[in-house]
């Protein structure tokens, strides 16, 4: 089984993990073209032309299932992707986790890039899934490009500011993009109140590998063997992980399943 992922990129890690962790005999494919991002501030057109070749780069490996890793891919270039690629190759999107933060009565907080923020896709999201609950839009500048090139001071300040913005009896955190659930505990960290009981954060990245699998026609299975293979590919040229990846959990794992294949 092959399963491929696509990002502008790392933000992909945290999915790839998980299907490491589920799948470990699955063969990856990391489609990303990090010399374009971010892509939230680029049109619509000019964005889903970007998707496209990652994802055509992507899609010469044959998988057996593509997610596409990126909210804002997802938001405006998943029927581009789709109306190409299938039904030969099933492609998945991401949607913020939207409707199991409200499950949990709220105050909820979702944090985002600001192209993303106040966009009629979330605001959809939030009507149709927390119309019940306090919901809080927060934008994160700069978050997904610190993460990106793993700058700790950068990660710090955007987090702080964002924290900032998040009111205090937040009981739930939307993570609106991938990137972020790379520093979900930095998060996590930054938004708890001493007095209060944790706060949940709510990443994507499990349930858009379990979509994945189910699309493929597999379900998960920890113990499978052989452990499968690693493909980079950066801009459509095969590569090794980027060094930044490496600074992150998701990052290591990959890269040492990948040392041992």
């Amino acid at each position: 089984m092959k399963i491929a992922l696509m990002d502008s990129g790392i933000g992909l890690l945290a999915a790839a993990a998980v299907v490491r962790r589920l799948r470990p005999d699955a063969d990856l494919v990391l489609s990303s073209d990090p010399d374009s991002m971010p892509w939230g501030p680029r049109t619509p057109d000019d964005l889903t032309e970007r998707a496209l070749a990652v994802a055509r780069a992507a899609a010469a490996y044959r998988p057996d299932a593509l997610i596409v890793a990126c909210n804002t891919a997802s938001v405006h270039a998943l029927p581009a992707l789709r109306a190409e690629l299938e039904p030969a190759i099933p492609v998945i999107g991401t949607v913020p986790a939207i409707k199991p933060a409200a499950a949990g009565g709220g105050p909820v907080a979702i944090w985002a890039t600001p192209a993303t923020t106040g966009s009629p896709y979330q605001r959809g999201l939030i009507r149709r899934f927390a119309d019940a609950v306090a919901v809080t839009e927060v934008p994160c500048p700069g978050l997904a490009d610190a993460v990106q090139h793993a700058d700790e001071d950068a990660i710090d300040r955007a987090i702080a500011a964002a924290a900032a913005l998040t009111p205090a009896d937040v009981r739930a955190v939307v993570l609106g993009c991938t990137h972020y659930e790379l520093v979900a505990e930095r998060i996590r960290a930054a938004v708890q109140p001493a007095d209060l009981p944790p706060v949940v954060l709510h990443g994507s990245a499990g349930a858009v590998v379990a979509q994945a699998l189910r699309r493929a026609g597999t379900g998960p299975d920890p113990a499978a063997t052989p452990a499968g293979s690693l493909t980079v590919l950066l801009g459509g040229r095969p590569s090794r992980l980027p060094e930044a990846a490496l600074t992150y959990a998701e990052g290591r794992l990959l890269g040492a399943a990948a040392a041992t294949h």
